[in-house]
């Protein structure tokens, strides 16, 4: 038996210390809600959850300018809805205007109803969403990716179109007037369908690659969780475990530090 060294003490010591360090991470992880909580808790792990994340990041704002561009494609069907709705009026004034039974005023009534709502299409060509033309002669270009490769060109709709323009421009104070307004208004419809079928199938488009990225945000959040999140069902159990461990280390390196006084008996 020795005095100078007392091996039980030391080995109750560096068990304790360990134990105690086990502890303080189970807290930390449990307190923090990550199994991460420094970088030498998982290195490897650290540098993916980085990768992760900024991939969801860049996902997610390529999801947000595809919601705002499919909100600008609302905007401009709702637009056009009206417009489709003025040029009604004006193919029915301009048959209206060659009846030979209508008088000169009632003519020019009709003209007048006729000029108000072209003028009306004519401003709308210049309406914008958030400063951008919604009706400008070049479709937006959107990223569609988190990595900035990928855009979606959107098919611009064009109200100064020579359709549109030719059509706002007619007069119907006579009846050959108003037969070729209404030529030109039945082709300013015509354009107007396939305007709203692009804008139409610009939204769809929008719309799937909006959901594919939101799979692809939920999936890699998924990933990220595995390798980061603590599992706190596993690290109670250790944390139970490393209490009990700190309690009965510290009563055994107590115990330890009283052996040598033992050996006072033999120098009586």
């Amino acid at each position: 038996m020795v005095i100078n060294t007392n091996m039980a003490a030391l080995t109750s010591a560096s068990n304790l210390n360990k134990s105690t360090n086990e502890l303080n991470n189970a807290l930390a992880q449990l307190s923090s809600g990550s199994k991460i909580v420094s970088p030498m808790d998982d290195p490897a792990g650290l540098a993916e959850s980085i990768a992760l994340n900024a991939q969801i990041g860049q996902t997610q704002a390529a999801n947000d300018n595809i919601s705002n561009a499919i909100s600008f494609s609302q905007t401009q069907d709702g637009y056009l809805q009206q417009v489709g709705a003025a040029l009604d009026q004006m193919s029915m004034l301009a048959i209206e205007a060659q009846d030979p039974t209508k008088t000169s005023t009632e003519i020019a009534d009709y003209n007048t109803e006729f000029a108000a709502l072209g003028a009306y299409i004519t401003n709308t060509a210049s309406a914008t969403f958030n400063g951008i033309s919604l009706f400008g002669s070049t479709g937006l270009s959107v990223t569609t990716d988190g990595t900035g490769g990928t855009n979606f060109s959107m098919t611009a709709v064009n109200l100064g179109a020579s359709a549109y323009s030719t059509a706002t421009g007619d007069t119907i104070t006579s009846a050959t007037l108003a037969a070729s307004a209404l030529t030109d208004v039945t082709a300013a419809i015509t354009q107007l369908a396939t305007d709203r079928a692009n804008v139409g199938a610009n939204e769809e488009r929008l719309t799937y690659t909006g959901d594919e990225l939101g799979v692809l945000s939920d999936n890699l959040t998924a990933a990220n969780s595995t390798i980061s999140d603590v599992d706190v069902a596993t690290e109670s159990t250790k944390y139970a475990e490393y209490q009990i461990l700190v309690q009965s280390g510290t009563s055994m390196l107590a115990q330890a530090n009283q052996n040598p006084q033992s050996v006072l008996k033999l120098l009586q």
